[in-house]
């Protein structure tokens, strides 16, 4: 009679281990570490004398908490869509491993607290920033997905308020820098966005989801956003020279690494196939980090 019942005992834990997995994969913790990086940036850019290191701390907490909450009711919000994708039907929630009741629950409970969290520590600039992040993603981004193909350039508003949630908090304020770093992520995300949703594009079609590849059966126009996009984000990726957050080494490193961004993305708007948007995609992943990283080293 002994025996089930250490049966049920030791089961108890592994399961308590898979729930909490599953909570965290809610979160997306890679997307939530580029975030963190990006704000990291924001604030070391945004740096006027010494850093505050309980101010930054709060930031990277509140922030981490408010990512994570706002990813998981995303994913609570599109669990049906999900279910429809083969890159996204082994989810938490469209395999029922969760509840959306907990999803719900635990996204509005990690956001919340996010929130606390920046207000009490990083300053009200900095907390309001990442709440019109959240409110951008969850409640304009995410329904516009299954309704025109616009939701790519909404998607990259919040997309790219995390470096200004940094600066806010390392200044008190939103200068022009803060609007710079803005401008490079929210062009970064266009080729980036497109080239993945050229790789997906009969997964979203087949879950209604309208991004631009699915609606744009020729493909030209799709190309053209992506070539352009990288245009456009050569020049922006120049400007914190010429405004005097960084010099002349992050200015040729910007101009080296976005002219290798143009030409992946004009090689795909030449020949469109699924190898070049992949190499968009893999160039797109290099570059953020490599240009952040150029932008912290010769921080002005």
């Amino acid at each position: 009679m002994t025996q089930p019942a250490e049966v049920i005992v030791a089961a108890l834990p592994r399961e308590r281990a898979r729930v909490a997995s599953d909570l965290v994969a809610l979160t997306k913790p890679r997307v939530v570490l580029m975030v963190l990086i990006t704000t990291a940036v924001g604030y070391y850019v945004g740096l006027t004398g010494g850093p505050d290191y309980g101010r930054l701390v709060a930031l990277l907490l509140g922030t981490a908490l408010a990512a994570g909450g706002t990813l998981a009711l995303n994913q609570y919000w599109e669990r049906d869509v999900d279910a429809l994708m083969a890159r996204t039907r082994t989810r938490p929630l469209p395999e029922g491993r969760l509840t959306p009741l907990e999803a719900l629950l635990f996204g509005a409970a990690l956001t919340a607290g996010g929130l606390g969290v920046l207000a009490l520590g990083a300053g009200w600039l900095a907390a309001l920033t990442v709440a019109a992040t959240f409110v951008l993603y969850v409640f304009a981004y995410t329904p516009l997905k299954l309704r025109t193909a616009f939701c790519t350039l909404v998607g990259a508003v919040p997309g790219a308020l995390p470096p200004v949630a940094g600066w806010a908090a390392a200044r008190d304020d939103l200068g022009l820098g803060a609007w710079v770093l803005f401008g490079i992520l929210f062009l970064w995300q266009l080729p980036h966005t497109l080239a993945i949703a050229q790789l997906y594009r009969d997964d979203y079609a087949r879950a209604g989801v309208r991004l631009l590849p699915v609606i744009d059966a020729q493909g030209r126009s799709t190309e053209r956003q992506i070539l352009s996009g990288t245009l456009a984000l050569l020049a922006v990726s120049l400007l914190p020279t010429l405004i005097g957050l960084a010099g002349g080494v992050y200015f040729m490193g910007a101009l080296v690494l976005g002219a290798a961004f143009v030409a992946m993305g004009a090689q795909q708007a030449l020949a469109p196939s699924l190898s070049h948007a992949r190499r968009v995609l893999l160039a797109s992943l290099l570059y953020l980090p490599l240009l952040l990283a150029l932008l912290a080293f010769d921080k002005a």
